[in-house]
């Protein structure tokens, strides 16, 4: 992957309090690492710090950023990610010192941003894409000369002619944006009412597949409705929504059954600023209406108590208040012992354990979710 002709090659820093232990360390590193891997750059060395509080200029401080900068150089880093998220006057100052070197500096949600943008196929996700970057990205931009380059085309047509001091109008401008793609995703937002109403007067009740990135729910929604969509080992490779039929039979001597909607969505991710996820609220609504929600969960995930707290945390947020089937994906992963000490901290009767890729497994969560419609 290349970024303003150049190939990615990345240095990434992890800033962490003192008391964080080495475990949680690792996995945030690999997460960033996967990020990377996801839009397609090439991560060069990695490091972290630890201090209990951040430097309000440079963020890393003075001292440790020169460190970052020769090692860059020594190594050819041309872009600095920072795991954490930076307040505007923070990147603005460490831009302005990697200048002279031609290096980058994007902080975690620059990075997922872009990789929203890379992911985004329909144009409700692209509308959606577009509202989050303004929403993060507009803060820094006042008075500071940072320019988005190419990532948001409308942004460079909206600069010409315009001092880099007349904040006033740039306010306006971006105002005036945000409007006009809430009102656009409204209509987006009325279509999926209208067809939520249709599905209750048919009687179809939907189920919402959700977890954290990666964990497996493309591949569910793939091997119970024969969907077909993409399911890639990446972060984020599901963006919009992806909705389909599942019949369930209930009396095998008459072939009667029910038929279910299941909607897959994009994955959670540890520390989503609140307005990323406001971004999404459109897409994310059909879990608040679903009536039932499939929680798929990677078995073989260390931090899976954590992934579990992340997920629910999110779903509090958008108000989903629906019952949820812990789905254990992924048990071909983990050995013998390892599940039945997972079965033994999660005791929960109306828990799934299953693999996608055995169909015969299967049989269980469709169980689950007539037992629970």
């Amino acid at each position: 992957m290349e970024e303003k002709g150049k190939q990615l090659r990345v240095f990434l820093v992890d800033v962490v309090t003192k008391d964080t232990n080495t475990a949680l360390l690792v996995d945030r590193m690999r997460e960033l690492e996967s990020l990377v891997d996801t839009y397609g750059g090439i991560v060069i060395l990695q490091k972290y710090q630890k201090r209990q509080e951040p430097d309000h200029r440079t963020y890393v401080g003075k001292g440790k950023l020169e460190e970052i900068i020769a090692d860059m150089q020594r190594l050819g880093a041309n872009t600095l990610i920072i795991w954490n998220i930076l307040k505007s006057r923070q990147i603005f100052y460490i831009q302005e010192i990697l200048r002279p070197y031609n290096i980058d500096i994007r902080d975690r949600v620059d990075l997922i941003l872009k990789i929203f943008d890379k992911h985004a196929t329909s144009m409700e996700s692209r509308l959606q894409v577009e509202l989050a970057a303004i929403r993060h990205m507009g803060p820094r931009i006042f008075g500071m000369g940072i320019e988005l380059g190419r990532q948001w085309g409308w942004w460079s047509g909206a600069m010409r002619g315009l001092g880099e001091t007349n904040t006033e109008r740039m306010k306006r401008h971006l105002k005036e944006k945000v409007l006009k793609i809430e009102k656009e995703l409204k209509q987006y937002e009325n279509m999926r009412k209208l067809h939520r109403e249709s599905r209750i007067k048919k009687g179809m009740p939907t189920v919402w597949i959700v977890g954290y990135t990666n964990t497996g729910k493309s591949s569910l929604l793939n091997a119970m409705t024969k969907k077909g969509i993409l399911a890639e080992n990446k972060l984020f490779a599901t963006l919009g929504t992806h909705v389909g039929n599942l019949y369930i039979m209930t009396d095998s001597e008459t072939g009667q059954g029910k038929e279910v909607l299941l909607n897959d969505t994009i994955g959670f991710i540890r520390d989503l600023p609140p307005k990323l996820i406001k971004s999404f609220s459109s897409t994310l609504e059909d879990s608040i209406e679903s009536n039932l929600l499939l929680h798929v969960i990677d078995a073989s995930d260390p931090f899976i108590e954590e992934r579990i707290e992340v997920v629910n945390h999110i779903l509090d947020e958008i108000w989903a208040k629906q019952k949820r089937i812990l789905v254990f994906n992924k048990i071909d992963l983990i050995d013998k012992i390892q599940l039945a000490e997972l079965k033994k901290h999660f005791p929960e009767k109306g828990n799934v354990w299953i693999s996608v890729k055995n169909i015969e497994w299967l049989d269980q969560v469709k169980l689950a979710i007539m037992e629970n419609l």
